[in-house]
């Protein structure tokens, strides 16, 4: 595996995306969202992430955070995407889930020939992980995701998308505390 997108600096915000095996597009159900974002409060309250920008698609999720010191951020994200896979799998095994048979076998598709996977892989390895070295690339960043959801005509405006961190900076009601200084980056 390439170092290219490797988390070296602990101390410094990443630029992150975990996406599904196979871009599947499990995001589209309201309790799988839910779970997510219940998912990185946790994080934010237990584990000391702390997020800068987040926007989540069907298939994929994209941060801007950084660990403040109790864990580093691949440890962080490790748990996240090893509870929410199980969690989210439970959630299309339990509850009515029109795809239910086709997104199993696909999750157990790219799970069958990795010993450390015992039935289903949900998220893809690696996390895309870029560092944030400075404000300009950090804007440059939040930007991207937030017009994800534009780019995809699902919104017009971003701070109209619910699963995104558009709606904290346009100072709206929002799922998921983000900080909002950019002092607190350290890309220096």
């Amino acid at each position: 595996m390439s170092d290219k997108y490797k988390m070296r600096e602990n101390e410094k915000a990443y630029f992150v995306t975990l996406t599904v095996v196979d871009w599947l597009d499990v995001f589209t159900r309201k309790n799988h969202k839910l779970k997510l974002v219940e998912s990185l409060i946790y994080c934010q309250k237990h584990k000391g992430l702390e997020i800068y920008g987040w926007c989540l698609m069907s298939s994929h999720l994209h941060l801007i955070a950084r660990a403040n010191g109790r864990q580093i951020l691949p440890d962080i994200l490790r748990d996240l995407k090893k509870y929410t896979a199980k969690a989210i799998i439970q959630q299309i095994e339990d509850e009515p889930e029109s795809r239910k048979e086709w997104l199993l076998a696909r999750f157990k598709y790219n799970g069958k020939y990795l010993k450390r996977i015992e039935n289903y892989k949900f998220w893809q390895d690696g996390n895309h992980a870029e560092i944030i070295f400075s404000n300009n690339f950090f804007y440059q960043k939040l930007d991207y995701i937030h017009n994800n959801p534009v780019e995809e005509m699902i919104v017009s405006n971003p701070e109209d998308y619910y699963f995104s961190s558009a709606r904290n900076y346009a100072g709206m009601d929002s799922l998921l505390p983000v900080v909002l200084e950019t002092k607190k980056l350290r890309t220096y």
